[in-house]
């Protein structure tokens, strides 16, 4: 090779070798950041960081409630300004975020509204329920009931035994609890508007009245200032309780279940033995039922 020819290689190799440098460099930092992408979960699983960034601007306009502009965006989500207009862009493109033309403000848009309505026609609470309850019971070693309000009152309609513990073969699937004796019955009481419970409610208030003092010593309300204390008590702690007033030397506490609306659909009840469930309303079993009733909630769209 002659002199020039070496030259002019030298050029070439110098020229390419930066070129070179900066393509891999180029591809090292797309590795990175699809490395970053693909963030691991703390229980192994992989996820798209990029997609979990983008619904804390999406859940900021769910929670924001009217329109908001770019700033108050960014300034809610603690992301710059720029970043959270590249999301909205893609939001807006497939309809799930819009833009009001007069002020720029955005908000939830009408896939949002689909994809809301299609998870309320989905959720059943039965399915929801079942493996919470199944965990619940294992943990608790009691029976546990899923009730609904049917068309003669509370009603169980699933339960769940726990191997240890001992069939209540007097409560089975499809019996209808009272109001004011049962912890079922309370809870829907205590939740359910007036108008739903107040037949059955006048029928046993009248049934009480008729009672033997010495079978009105299990804290059953009597008149409708005692009924309305209980209602309050309840709503407070969360969790309705009931000891001897459905079965003899036996006791009960009662969670509700909310929809997106935070209306009374269900309730998760854990019962058994006096003595053997611990039915203290700051307990652990309690603490316990209301942890996993509200799972089921949010599950339904409900939020505190």
């Amino acid at each position: 090779m002659t002199w020039k020819k070496q030259l002019a290689a030298k050029r070439v190799g110098a020229v390419a070798a930066p070129r070179a440098a900066k393509k891999s460099a180029v591809r090292n930092a797309a590795s990175i950041s699809s490395k970053a992408e693909e963030k691991p979960k703390k229980d192994g699983r992989r996820g798209i960081q990029s997609i979990e960034i983008g619904f804390r601007i999406l859940d900021y306009l769910r929670t924001a409630l009217r329109p908001v502009p770019l700033k108050m965006i960014a300034a809610g989500t603690e992301m710059s300004a720029a970043n959270v207009h590249y999301y909205l862009v893609s939001f807006q493109a497939v309809g799930i975020v819009r833009q009001e033309e007069d002020t720029g403000c955005y908000a939830l848009g009408p896939y949002a509204l689909k994809l809301g309505m299609a998870a309320i026609e989905q959720f059943d609470v039965f399915t929801a329920a079942r493996p919470v309850m199944a965990e619940l019971a294992n943990s608790v070693g009691q029976t546990v009931f899923l009730g609904v309000w049917g068309n003669r009152g509370p009603t169980i309609v699933y339960r769940v035994e726990s191997g240890g513990a001992r069939p209540i073969l007097e409560l089975r699937v499809g019996t209808v609890l009272t109001l004011l004796r049962s912890a079922l019955g309370r809870n829907f009481l205590a939740h359910l508007p007036l108008e739903y419970t107040k037949s059955l409610l006048v029928q046993e208030l009248a049934d009480e009245s008729r009672r033997p003092p010495e079978k009105s010593s299990d804290g059953t309300p009597v008149n409708m200032a005692e009924v309305e204390a209980m209602r309050a008590t309840i709503r407070a702690a969360g969790v309705s309780y009931c000891r001897d007033a459905l079965l003899a030397n036996f006791t009960s506490l009662s969670a509700p279940i909310f929809d997106q609306n935070g209306s009374m659909i269900a309730a998760i009840t854990v019962m058994g033995p006096v003595g053997t469930l611990d039915d203290a309303l700051n307990g652990p079993i309690a603490n316990a039922l209301r942890e996993r009733s509200r799972t089921i909630s949010a599950t339904a769209g409900w939020s505190p």
